[in-house]
C-alpha cells in the first residue's frame, strides 16, 4: 500500500476508467466482454452474456467493481436467465474464483498467480488466462482516448493546495500509460492501481489529514464506499453526464471543498442525483 507524506492540507483521489477517461465501455464492450464469451464458452448466448456483462460493469450499482467479483456477478446474472436456461447453455460459476476473492485483498494478476502456483487451481488458471487476456487486448485496443473536458482544468485547480492520488481498481501498467500518454501523471503525486491496493486501503491515507480534507472523485458505488470506509467526501461524476460532471467540479465543486462548505447539503444533493444513474436491477428483471 502506498503512505503518503503530506506536502498539503488536503488529499483527492481520484478514479481513472469512465471517471478520469472516457475507457470504461470500449474496455468493456471491445476487451473484457469478448474474452469473457471466448474463455468462458459463452458463444451460444452470447447476446445475454453481452447484456449481463454490461449491466454489471457500466449501467448497475456494480459499476467499477473489480474485474474478478464483476465476472462472477455477470455469470451469477447470466445463469439465471431463462432465455439461457432455455438454450440448455450450462453456466458454471468458478467456485475457486470465488474462494480466492474472499481470502485476498489484492485482486490483481499478480496475486492471482501467486495463488495459480501454489494451488494449481482449474478455476484460477482459466482465471488468469481470461485476465491476461484482457491486459492484452486493452494494450492492443485502447489508446489515443483523452480525458473528459475539464479533468485537466481540475487537476491544475486541485494541485495547487491537495495532495492528488490515482485510486483505481485498474493495473498500474494501463494507468501508467493512460495518465502519462496524456501528460496527466506530473499532477499526481501517486499511481494505485489493482497491484498498490484497494480503493478503501489506499485511501486510509486520509487519516493523515484533518476531517473533510479528503476527497474521493469517482463514477461508481465503490467509490463512493471506499471514501466512507476512510470518513472523506465524495463527488460523484455521473455516468452518460461526466462533461457536466467535471465543469460542475471545475465551477464550484473545488471552491467548495477547500473552503469547507461542501459537506452537508451540497454533498447530499450530489448524492442523490447520482444514486439515480444507477440501478439495482437489469432491465430483463423488471
Amino acid at each position: 500500500m502506498f503512505e503518503i507524506t503530506p506536502q498539503h492540507d488536503f488529499l483527492v483521489g481520484i478514479d481513472s476508467d469512465g471517471c478520469a477517461f472516457d475507457t470504461m465501455e470500449v474496455k468493456h464492450k471491445e476487451c473484457f466482454i469478448p474474452n469473457i464469451i471466448q474463455y468462458y464458452g459463452l458463444a451460444g448466448v452470447s447476446k445475454y452474456a453481452r447484456e449481463a456483462a454490461e449491466f454489471v460493469n457500466l449501467y448497475s450499482k456494480s459499476r467499477g467493481v473489480n474485474r474478478f467479483p464483476a465476472l462472477i456477478e455477470a455469470l451469477e446474472w447470466l445463469k439465471e436467465r431463462p432465455e439461457v436456461i432455455a438454450r440448455k447453455v450450462e453456466i458454471k460459476i468458478p467456485q475457486g474464483v470465488v474462494e480466492w476473492m474472499k481470502r485476498e485483498t489484492k485482486l490483481g494478476n499478480p496475486a492471482l498467480e501467486a495463488e495459480v502456483k501454489k494451488t494449481g487451481d482449474a478455476d484460477l488458471t482459466q482465471a488468469l488466462a481470461w485476465s491476461k487476456a484482457v491486459n492484452n487486448t486493452v494494450t492492443d485496443i485502447v489508446s489515443n482516448v483523452p480525458p473528459f473536458p475539464y479533468v485537466r482544468e481540475c487537476l491544475e485547480k486541485l494541485q495547487a493546495k491537495a495532495d492528488l492520488l490515482v485510486v483505481s481498481a485498474t493495473p498500474n501498467e494501463a494507468l501508467e500509460r493512460e495518465w502519462e500518454e496524456h501528460d496527466l501523471s506530473k499532477y499526481v503525486r501517486a499511481i494505485c492501481g489493482q497491484e498498490v491496493a484497494s480503493k478503501k486501503e489506499t485511501l486510509a491515507n486520509a487519516k493523515k489529514y484533518k476531517p473533510n480534507h479528503t476527497l474521493m472523485i469517482g463514477d461508481a458505488p465503490g467509490d463512493y464506499k471506499a471514501a466512507v470506509a476512510n470518513d472523506a467526501l465524495f463527488y460523484p461524476i455521473n455516468p452518460g453526464h461526466e462533461e457536466a460532471s467535471w465543469k460542475r467540479l471545475y465551477d464550484e465543486g473545488i471552491e467548495k471543498f477547500f473552503g469547507g462548505t461542501f459537506a452537508g447539503e451540497y454533498q447530499k444533493k450530489l448524492l442523490a442525483e447520482f444514486d439515480s444513474y444507477l440501478p439495482e436491477l437489469p432491465p430483463w428483471k423488471k
